[in-house]
């Protein structure tokens, strides 16, 4: 029986590790090895290590908890979990299972790609779901973003920011876009094209233009995903957690509890930026909170 299984090897996980190892909790960390970042080449915005590629984020990560004897990584995905009594049970994908008194899925996200040639070639290199994360490197230059309705115009209002020539594509879809959208969009000189989207052209390396299904074209140095176009974790609705509206992220409340008694979600799979900073400390919190829990437990 360990104290806490921590499911995803990401900031959250290996940040919620680190408190739990020096709280001296037994600790099982899992971790399968396949970040929605892989494609990435750097994690921007983090505190000291501003453009350190993800996989050796990851690997600082795993050789700090090297001096905790109470903490186990092992390379390995969870398939199933589920409560048990007071506590948890997880089927490994090496067919062992492990319990725990407490559960943190820090699984993050699955990406869903939309299947337009060209966008899963750039994926990370040019096709991105964050402008905080990305939109530094291609300010000043043509940006698109692809999405529809409330959201897309958001995120295109955003971009903004990084740029003066952006563009919203809809994809042949534009039922959602309301009247108001349309109007805060011209004001703001970003153009809207509506047309069916036929794919992403590029260099190899980065992308150069999308081209449409009229045989029209725009400038396209990076394209930039809509909010929410992301897949959570089987994990989260074999457990039972509840989701918001989206059906993508689990709306956790104070130190990343869920409405699950003693499962906690932390970093992308919760409510929260998604941000790796943010990510190691929803990780740091839930840790935080699940040892005073243990605390308060064992000296009633």
């Amino acid at each position: 029986m360990h104290d806490v299984i921590i499911v995803g090897g990401g900031p959250a996980g290996l940040n919620a590790a680190l408190i739990l190892g020096r709280a001296r909790r037994k600790v099982l960390l899992c971790d399968a090895g396949e970040p929605r970042n892989a494609a990435t080449p750097r994690t921007w915005g983090l505190f000291t290590r501003d453009g350190t590629p993800p996989f050796d984020l990851r690997a600082q990560g795993r050789a700090d908890l090297e001096r905790y004897e109470t903490v186990e990584c092992r390379a390995v995905s969870v398939t199933e979990a589920a409560r048990e009594g007071d506590g948890f049970a997880v089927v490994l994908a090496d067919g062992r299972r492990e319990r725990a008194r407490r559960l943190i899925l820090a699984t993050g996200l699955a990406q869903d790609i939309p299947e337009i040639e060209g966008f899963d070639t750039y994926w990370g290199t040019g096709v991105h779901p964050c402008p905080y994360c990305d939109g530094f490197e291609v300010r000043d230059r043509p940006l698109v973003v692809y999405g529809r309705g409330h959201g897309g115009s958001g995120l295109a209002l955003e971009l903004t920011g990084w740029s003066r020539d952006v563009t919203l594509c809809t994809n042949g879809g534009d039922d959602d876009l309301s009247e108001k959208d349309r109007e805060r969009l011209a004001r703001n000189g970003v153009r809207v094209i509506e047309t069916e989207i036929t794919r992403l052209e590029g260099d190899g390396t980065r992308p150069t233009c999308l081209r449409f299904r009229d045989d029209g074209s725009t400038p396209c140095a990076a394209l930039f995903l809509m909010p929410f176009s992301c897949s959570p974790s089987p994990l989260i609705a074999q457990l039972g957690c509840e989701l918001d509206e989206t059906r993508s992220v689990v709306p956790t409340s104070e130190y990343e509890k869920t409405n699950v008694p003693g499962l906690y979600v932390a970093g992308d799979a919760s409510r929260r930026v998604q941000f790796a900073v943010v990510a190691a400390a929803e990780g740091a919190m839930a840790a935080f909170a699940i040892n005073a829990e243990f605390v308060a437990e064992a000296t009633r």
